[in-house]
């Protein structure tokens, strides 16, 4: 499937070997990376679901080599293990890295370093630790920290409890103990600094929080928390509604990288359910100061307040240049408040302003489609450059003609301040490598996804209310008690 929306063509990743759409499947919880000596080299993880009638998944992904014009899907990560919650990554020479979430909560990291042709598992399944909505990040400072990892994920983890951090000084082979976060900022994500302070963004359960440690970035020290910051976002973050079993967005922590006057800006950026309401807006903040304090919030999204309107699964990323790109699903323009469109915004001047809003997608009903779980994953992703931004998406575009429904499929789409394409440039810089990981297994696995799998499908999730309640601890894998906080897998 091409989608073209104006200036704006959206191209489908999860395809057959003959680049068309595989009936009957469904695809969603999407998360970009790209190759940054290469930026035509791109991959995208996603939720991988064979049979929709299942609520059993497996890690997706593809790749593109001419700057997601065509993709290529080459199977699952490991053929018939149930796996969700994907997020990748790459460091500054082009190796990817593809985070993944097992049943048992505990996770594996793989990497590429071939483009997202294939893949190498980093450890024995489950050894990367982790939790349920985890996240990483990679220090690609020329400083001590270079190379490590770093993730965090929700108070439902692969072992005890809270909301916990664990730490890589190895390219992601060996993870060390978990420590909890205070506050327990949760559904968000990381970032480091150019000095290699490493920041948390996310909600503690009510209010936001931005954490920093100081001290990740040095191998032979205990990370420790040394700077909390609570942090107005203008609302609260919400799950169900026009997501049923899903979040309506996750916190998106990230950093100016760009040597310029706003180096080491920390913007954060979510879709919010402001008082009152139970639709969401895109909201945005801003420290200039090392994360000590933060800005009022500021609206994204620029149609007028509606409290029928939806601004979901808000996304952004920030280009070497300093430009802030923000993506979200948006149903502005639907008469049933509930068909969504991708939106854009840019902003050149550290998210004081923001440019008027453009739709670059067409519109999707995001309630077909759905697998067993009633959701079209919890978040999507984008990466920027120079002149533009790279995102994955997932719509609701095909129809499968078997049910009479569309489906859930996930699409690459080109966004730039110019109003549509542009060529996408491939610096060749020549940067510091990484510790090069010695993995204790090594499969490059290539398998078609056919039939539906056989393994016992998990429980179909209950929709969390809004506000969301503080998690208890997760059941053993063995009980069929589901809790609220499992249904953001």
């Amino acid at each position: 499937m091409i989608s073209q929306h104006g200036p704006f063509v959206s191209h489908q990743a999860n395809v057959d070997a003959s680049g068309q759409n595989i009936i009957g499947d469904a695809a969603n919880e999407c998360a970009i990376s790209v190759d940054p000596t290469n930026t035509s080299k791109m991959t995208i993880g996603w939720r991988q679901f064979n049979n929709v009638a299942s609520n059993f998944r497996q890690g997706g992904w593809g790749y593109t080599t001419d700057g997601g014009t065509t993709w290529t899907f080459p199977g699952v990560l490991e053929d018939n293990v149930f796996r969700s919650d994907p997020v990748t990554n790459s460091d500054e020479t082009g190796t990817f890295f593809y985070l993944s979430l097992l049943q048992t909560f505990c996770e594996n990291m793989y990497q590429s370093s071939n483009g997202g042709q294939s893949w190498t598992e980093l450890q024995a399944d489950g050894l990367a630790e982790g939790g349920d909505k985890q996240w990483f990040t990679i220090d690609k400072t020329n400083g001590p920290g270079h190379g490590f990892q770093y993730q965090s994920s929700d108070g439902i983890n692969c072992s005890g409890n809270g909301v916990q951090f664990q730490r890589s000084t190895d390219g992601g082979v060996t993870w060390q103990a978990p420590i909890v976060i205070p506050n327990e900022p949760t559904d968000g994500t990381l970032d480091v600094d150019t000095n290699g302070n490493l920041f948390i963004g996310g909600e503690g359960f009510s209010p936001f929080y931005c954490v920093r440690s100081s001290n990740a970035q040095f191998g032979d020290q205990t990370p420790v928390f040394d700077q909390i910051t609570q942090v107005d976002m203008g609302g609260e973050l919400s799950g169900g509604g026009i997501n049923p079993a899903g979040l309506d967005g996750m916190l998106f922590l990230a950093i100016d990288h760009s040597g310029g006057p706003t180096n080491n800006n920390i913007y954060m950026l979510a879709s919010v359910a402001p008082s009152g309401r139970t639709t969401t807006d895109v909201m945005f903040v801003r420290s200039t100061d090392g994360g000590a304090t933060f800005s009022a919030p500021i609206k994204v999204n620029d149609d007028p307040i509606n409290p029928n309107k939806w601004h979901w699964f808000g996304t952004f990323s920030v280009a070497p240049n300093g430009r802030l790109d923000a993506v979200w699903y948006d149903t502005r323009n639907a008469a049933n408040n509930t068909d969504s469109q991708l939106f854009y915004s840019f902003s050149t001047d550290a998210g004081v302003t923001w440019s008027p809003n453009v739709s670059v997608s067409n519109a999707f009903n995001p309630f077909e489609g759905y697998p067993n779980q009633s959701k079209i994953g919890d978040y999507i992703t984008m990466v920027s450059d120079e002149t533009g931004g790279n995102v994955a998406y997932s719509a609701t575009f095909n129809v499968n003609t078997n049910t009479g429904q569309h489906e859930e499929d996930v699409y690459y789409v080109r966004v730039s301040p110019t109003g549509g394409p542009t060529p996408t440039p491939s610096p060749t810089p020549t940067p510091t490598s990484t510790p090069t990981p010695t993995p204790t297994v090594t499969p490059t696995p290539t398998v078609t996804p056919t039939g539906t799998p056989t393994p016992t499908p998990s429980v179909t999730p209950t929709p969390r209310a809004t506000p969301r309640p503080r998690p208890t601890p997760r059941p053993r894998p063995d009980t069929a008690v589901i809790t609220l906080r499992r249904d953001a897998r």
